[in-house]
């Protein structure tokens, strides 16, 4: 995790559960008690964060279903959505996917959960999730592959396919021990709050593997958002007192890289939109966001 410099003790005054994100946790949890829901929250923090002491788990941005970089709120969501619907194999893959909320999200508006993959550095925080979400593997059955995305074993870089590329069998989403298998098979490739984690080459080099893994069909996607900058380089940003360090691509500079450095120049169209958005009491906290997709022409 390069950009989190240290981890603070947790600080439960930062849980502050919004009136829609509450009736997404209690659709999914069935608790309707307020106060039973919030410890029940903050009773997974705590495990998670002894797990994993990530800026996400830390600042509760997992309760936060309507965050205005969430998956749903993203401009390509629908074609997402699209896929699911009108693919004879769809494959939806969330990277970074923590405890699942991103791919709960798809699923509850009609992608296949069985047709979804999660992967995470952390496989104790796939797990935290049915627990978070009173879930299990039969009652949700989306897949979960873990391990470092940076480890070969578990996601080699590979030349993006294309249409002229040998087609592969769709792979047995039930025994997949590693990405690979899912060359070339990838409907939708989810990676909101990943990328900024990474130094810039490693975020180069996570382009390119996650290129690998997607369909060569005209439509197929990778969306996300993360921190951007109007000019790329090295960004101190501040959320809720914490400074976080990371390195932020500007609309420009993460275009040409998709456009010509992952995939071959004019093979895919490159849509970005770089915003500044307000949270907090009265919109007093701002965040540079870049909101992207890439798409295969």
């Amino acid at each position: 995790m390069e950009g989190h410099r240290s981890a603070p003790p947790l600080d439960e005054s930062l849980y502050d559960l919004r009136p829609q994100d509450a009736a997404f946790f209690k659709e999914i949890t069935g608790i309707e008690d307020d106060t039973a829901l919030k410890q029940h929250i903050l009773d997974i923090q705590a495990k998670a964060y002894k797990i994993a002491p990530y800026g996400c788990i830390y600042l509760f941005v997992f309760t936060r279903h309507l965050f205005r970089h969430r998956l749903s709120a993203l401009p390509a969501y629908q074609q997402v959505l699209r896929l699911g619907r009108e693919c004879k194999n769809p494959i939806f893959l969330d990277i970074g996917c923590c405890f699942g909320n991103d791919i709960r999200e798809a699923v509850l508006d009609g992608f296949p959960a069985a047709q979804t993959i999660g992967c995470d550095l952390r496989p104790e925080l796939w797990n935290l999730g049915h627990e978070l979400f009173k879930s299990s593997s039969n009652t949700f059955p989306a897949h979960f592959v873990g391990g470092d995305a940076f480890d070969p074993e578990v996601l080699a870089v590979v030349l993006p396919a294309s249409m002229q590329t040998v087609r592969v069998p769709s792979p047995d989403l039930n025994n997949l021990a590693s990405l690979n298998p899912l060359r070339g098979c990838v409907s939708a490739v989810h990676a909101t709050s990943f990328f900024h984690l990474f130094k810039e080459d490693k975020q180069l080099h996570m382009a390119r593997a996650l290129a690998g893994l997607l369909s060569p069909e005209p439509g197929s996607i990778i969306l996300g958002a993360h921190t951007g900058a109007q000019k790329k380089g090295v960004v101190n940003q501040l959320y809720k007192g914490v400074e976080i360090e990371m390195f932020a691509h500007s609309a420009e500079s993460w275009t040409s890289m998709w456009d010509g450095e992952v995939f071959e120049k004019g093979t895919v169209k490159v849509d970005t939109q770089f915003k500044e958005i307000s949270e907090g009491v009265g919109g007093d906290e701002r965040y540079p966001i870049l909101f992207w997709s890439v798409t295969k022409l």
